[in-house]
């Protein structure tokens, strides 16, 4: 036995009387692991008093496994309360990793979000801050305010490339926050590198000009190829701006951003995958959409992408953006009948499924129309007894 466990022992025995009741030992227990802030230990005492309570073994005190029935409320609402306790007694002694591993657990990240919302980077930072902005952006615990942070540290290059790793992680709020957060960092720079091209040219220049003034009959900025940021982070961010929306002040600054790539060397406009093959053509017209501008436009010109893709893997790629651009724009069902003859057929266990969204959407004539084209039974069959169920 070490030292510091008979120190704790010691320290229990001296509180509690040789005849004192089980009651008291715990009491004493938490006392005393609480004092030495031994937290963990302390998750596992109050667990293990719950334990006591119910009638159940001791051992393994935390575990969830093999609770009878008749005591898995009680028990589980105790799990909850000590970890909420104890998370906050760690998040109180700055151990923002361990809280968060219990609060993640108990599905309540409030707590570790809003200190995480506090945090100020230091002038030089540490492996202190660099545990926070982990567990905020890798462990989830704030992903949008870690990739600021490392954003403000690590810079662009480092930002793109983790934000094209995580974001199938994301709900649609933090992809669109993560999206405005890079926007906005490439427009300032690109917007200083043409101004400061500009005035190695001619000295007037506006200071609050945008990026589409600063490019505005000015030919020679793009003169033998040349550039004026990394192209490989313009075409990643672009690309995340997708995820962008109306009330986004960003939006217009990502479409002047397609107008700058628009306007780079042919060699420089890397592809992307259908249908945004023509990369900043397409996606000037998605986003311009979603801006509220020509949107049957922009569904057409999908439209003909995805009739002009060869492969069914490729049609089914666009009709996705043309049911995505569709629902975002208050066209779903334009969209849905866009679709219909390559989305049809698809049904997938846990994803997309067409005649899901026929229902949900009451064109049940749609469906019946798809599923006789492709003499298919099953949603042939739901769509007659849907409308059946609607009319009774």
């Amino acid at each position: 036995m070490t030292t510091a466990s008979a120190t704790k022992i010691s320290s229990i025995i001296e509180r509690v009387h040789p005849s004192a009741d089980a009651q008291h030992l715990f009491d004493a227990l938490e006392e005393v692991l609480q004092k030495n802030q031994d937290f963990h230990r302390l998750f596992d005492a109050k667990l293990m008093r719950t334990r006591h309570q119910l009638g159940l073994p001791i051992t393994r005190p935390t575990s969830l496994d093999n609770i009878p029935s008749e005591h898995q409320s009680s028990f589980r609402e105790a799990y909850v309360d000590a970890a909420r306790e104890v998370g906050q007694l760690l998040l109180e002694h700055d151990q923002l990793a361990d809280a968060w591993a219990y609060f993640r657990t108990i599905g309540e990240p409030k707590l570790v979000r809003d200190m995480i919302d506090r945090v100020s980077i230091p002038q030089d930072p540490d492996d202190s801050f660099d545990e926070i902005m982990n567990v905020a952006l890798y462990e989830g615990a704030h992903m949008v305010k870690g990739l600021e942070f490392l954003l403000k540290t690590h810079g662009t290059c480092n930002s793109v490339t983790t934000l094209s790793q995580l974001q199938q992680q994301m709900t649609f709020e933090e992809r669109c926050q993560s999206a405005a957060l890079l926007v906005r960092r490439i427009y300032e720079d690109l917007q200083h590198s043409l101004k400061s091209d500009l005035e190695s040219r001619n000295p007037v220049v506006l200071g609050s000009a945008s990026i589409r003034e600063l490019m505005d009959g000015q030919d020679v900025l793009f003169a033998e190829g040349n550039y004026h940021m990394d192209v490989s982070h313009l075409h990643s961010i672009v690309g995340f701006a997708r995820s962008l929306t109306s009330n986004d002040p960003e939006l217009e600054q990502a479409i002047e951003l397609c107008e700058y790539g628009s306007r780079l060397s042919e060699t420089l406009q890397y592809p992307g995958n259908p249908p945004f093959v023509r990369y900043y053509e397409g996606h000037m017209q998605f986003l311009n959409a979603l801006a509220g501008r020509s949107v049957e436009e922009a569904l057409d010109w999908f439209t003909e992408r995805m009739n002009d893709e060869a492969e069914d893997a490729g049609k089914r790629l666009v009709a996705f953006v043309i049911l995505d651009l569709g629902q975002r724009t208050d066209q779903e069902e334009e969209a849905l009948c866009r679709t219909a003859a390559v989305l049809g057929p698809v049904e997938e266990p846990e994803g997309f499924s067409f005649t899901t969204l026929c229902v949900e959407q009451n064109r049940l004539d749609l469906l019946e129309e798809t599923a006789e084209s492709r003499d298919d039974l099953i949603a042939w069959a739901t769509a007659r007894l849907s409308a059946t169920n609607d009319d009774a």
